[in-house]
């Protein structure tokens, strides 16, 4: 799920994140002050922001290294990869000289890559490193980026090991110190529930996403609750509850469409639970919306073109 971002509101809100990493380019808080830049909702605005932080800093500096990270990881979810790598590959040769978080966040970003591009099993030795690399981070939120590198573990290992690396990611937020790294509770809950859902625990699973949407209500953002309620609504499709299911994910729509915006994965959900009652008339006018919203998605052509092909199929429209 995404939601649509505000180009101007996006300029006014990178124009104002832009100035305290200016006036604090040398201070240990430079992480956390980069990553304001980011909306993951709109990479292509990110990347902006990122090439306009770069021209505040001198080459080689350690501001200039890590934000080249962030603008790799920023062309990397644009499915820009040779580009993220030309990026990182022009970093590479300063990493001895700089503190270890542009190690960690370096390497982070060199598994993201090959992980988004179909290499999962390149990533992993890269994710390894980075939770080595984190160890020698002695500046502020370091166990921040040391969450992040079991959680990229956990996605991107083999599917046996995925669960466990969750599982040590989510003991590690509970127990970090830092606020940012006990912020990665929800994302973790919800990969969590995903691991169980795809070994055919849907219990356990949707316990899981509720805790998830829980967290998420208390200090997520509105895209990552209504995430957090779409995929407990996932749950309950799974567990044969259409009707609970329904209900959440019509007032989902309800919500977006107030927006003037449109959703793909919720009208892909209206249309299977739909499918699940065996009603295919009021499946196909949703899966239509849905495969109209979805068909231009890089990331669902590269990686799951039968999805698609299904949402035409159901919609009864030419692929």
């Amino acid at each position: 799920m995404s939601a649509a971002g505000c180009a101007a509101c996006a300029a006014i809100a990178a124009s104002l994140a832009l100035s305290p990493i200016v006036n604090a380019a040398a201070t240990d808080d430079f992480s956390a002050r980069l990553d304001k830049l980011w909306d993951f909702d709109a990479p292509s605005v990110s990347e902006a922001r990122f090439r306009t932080a770069l021209a505040q800093y001198r080459s080689r500096s350690r501001e200039t290294e890590e934000t080249s990270t962030q603008l790799a990881r920023s062309l990397g979810l644009q499915r820009k990869f040779d580009a993220a790598d030309a990026v990182l590959d022009g970093v590479q040769p300063s990493l001895d000289a700089q503190p270890a978080r542009v190690g960690v966040r370096y390497l982070l970003e060199r598994g993201r890559v090959r992980n988004s591009s179909g290499a999962p099993q390149k990533a992993v030795p890269l994710f390894m490193d980075a939770l080595a690399a984190s160890e020698r981070d002695t500046l502020p939120d370091a166990d921040f980026y040391h969450v992040d590198a079991l959680h990229m573990l956990g996605i991107a290992a083999p599917a046996p090991e995925q669960l466990d690396w969750n599982l040590k990611a989510l003991a590690a937020a509970d127990a970090a110190a830092g606020a940012r790294a006990r912020g990665w509770r929800g994302s973790l809950l919800h990969n969590i529930g995903w691991t169980y859902h795809n070994r055919g625990d849907d219990d356990t699973a949707l316990d899981y996403w509720q805790k998830a949407l829980a967290v998420r209500e208390a200090t997520g953002t509105p895209s990552q609750i209504r995430v957090a309620k779409w995929t407990v609504a996932r749950g309950l499709r799974a567990l044969g509850r259409l009707d609970e299911a329904e209900a959440i994910q019509r007032a989902l729509a309800n919500d977006v469409e107030t927006t003037g915006a449109g959703d793909g994965y919720i009208y892909e959900e209206l249309a299977e639970i739909a499918l699940a009652r065996n009603d295919a008339a009021a499946a196909k006018p949703w899966a239509a919306k849905a495969y109209a919203l979805l068909k231009d998605d890089g990331g669902l052509k590269a990686d799951e073109p039968a999805r698609l092909a299904r949402l035409a199929k159901v919609g009864g429209v030419s692929p």
